[in-house]
């Protein structure tokens, strides 16, 4: 298979273009031309089907949805970075770390879609410095340090999303309430009285029954780059403004090849489609409290797609650490690494210390 290697040349002075978030268009830094996405408004539908799940896991798919990609790991981290056009970095997007281009390739299944940027740099880092600014003990140096620093990274993020119908047959047993009045004695005024109590007591039935539900879109982060508590904490996620997939959407940002296998994929959703069949069985078991003792799930009907999302990235090094925080670049959405200043902490401490002692002598010249 041809290794495809995509460039975005200006109609007008040759100079890469590189998409516009929020619009349907490139544009040219350097001349200001504005070239429209071919397709960028059909239909949502058109070019989003999913793919079948079974026939992916047997490497059983058509040579149309599989494509060669030029892959930068990151000699620190890892990670799998693809640049696209004319955008060639010098530091890890993830932890800042020095990279050179590389030239090797891998074949990896093709996105089916893509959610393309709706904030810009500007308003991706105006969110990350104001999430920074409402951070108790954050180090000022840091905020101006992100303030006037480097631009963030515009980043494609690799996810899988699956759907699934499910049929779990369950067997628990359902607890009600129900209530017994004992006679207790307790102490009052250092005199014991007996008094009535109402206690109460769970009586317990067996249930056995089946449940049924259909799942779209589990929404599952297919990189191992990123701490997953960062990326799940930019959610939620309109993905009803998904593109069908095409490279243009790339021009001028990098994306990341997936690391996460679509079998550990498919395990990841299966837990997740596992809490929320637990959650039904519970509900259907009804009563007050409810057992569960076992859930025997039939999936079919899985299919899946290889998705790209949005996110502008920063990795700062700091008094030697390296602080990343991300964005969501469709909603602005922030979430990175808690920050502390050891000097606002000890500040804070004494000056504690001083309001306690102040509050402590007041109260003895009082008496």
């Amino acid at each position: 298979m041809q290794d495809e290697h995509h460039r975005w040349p200006c109609e007008q002075c040759g100079a890469d273009l590189r998409y516009s978030p929020g619009d349907t268009a490139l544009k040219c830094d350097y001349c200001g031309h504005v070239q429209a996405i071919p397709d960028a408004l059909a239909p949502r539908i058109r070019a989003l089907h999913e793919l079948d799940l079974n026939h992916a896991l047997r490497a059983d798919l058509a040579p149309s949805e599989i494509e060669e990609v030029r892959i930068t790991p990151c000699p620190s981290c890892g990670a799998q970075v693809e640049f696209h056009g004319a955008t060639h970095a010098s530091e890890c997007p993830f932890c800042a770390t020095p990279v050179a281009i590389g030239t090797g390739t891998q074949r990896l299944i093709k996105p089916q879609a893509v959610l393309p940027f709706v904030i810009d740099e500007r308003q991706g880092r105006a969110a990350m410095v104001k999430w920074l600014g409402r951070l108790w003990f954050a180090p000022g140096g840091l905020v101006e340090y992100a303030r006037k620093g480097r631009a963030l990274s515009g980043l494609y993020v690799p996810y899988w999303t699956f759907d699934a119908v499910t049929r779990s047959r369950y067997a628990g047993a359902r607890g009600e309430y129900y209530y017994e009045t004992h006679t207790v004695t307790v102490q009052v005024n250092g005199r014991n009285e007996r008094r009535q109590q109402q206690v109460r007591k769970t009586r317990w039935h067996r249930a056995a029954g089946w449940v049924s539900r259909r799942f779209d879109d589990i929404l599952v982060l297919a990189s191992n780059s990123l701490p997953r508590r960062y990326t799940d904490a930019l959610a939620p996620w309109d993905l009803s403004a998904l593109r069908p997939y095409s490279p243009d959407y790339l021009a001028g940002f990098t994306s990341e090849g997936y690391t996460v296998s679509l079998s550990d994929g498919q395990r990841i959703a299966r837990s997740i489609m596992a809490a929320q069949i637990a959650a039904d069985v519970r509900r259907d078991i009804g009563g007050d409290e409810q057992r569960i003792e076992h859930i025997d799930t039939d999936h079919s009907a899985e299919t899946f797609k290889h998705i790209l999302l949005p996110i502008w990235m920063a990795a700062y090094k700091y008094n030697g650490r390296t602080f990343r925080f991300v964005v969501n670049g469709q909603t602005g959405r922030v979430q990175g690494e808690r920050p502390y200043s050891a000097w606002k902490i000890a500040l804070a401490v004494i000056l504690g210390a001083v309001l306690i002692g102040g509050l402590a002598y007041l109260s003895q010249t009082t008496r």
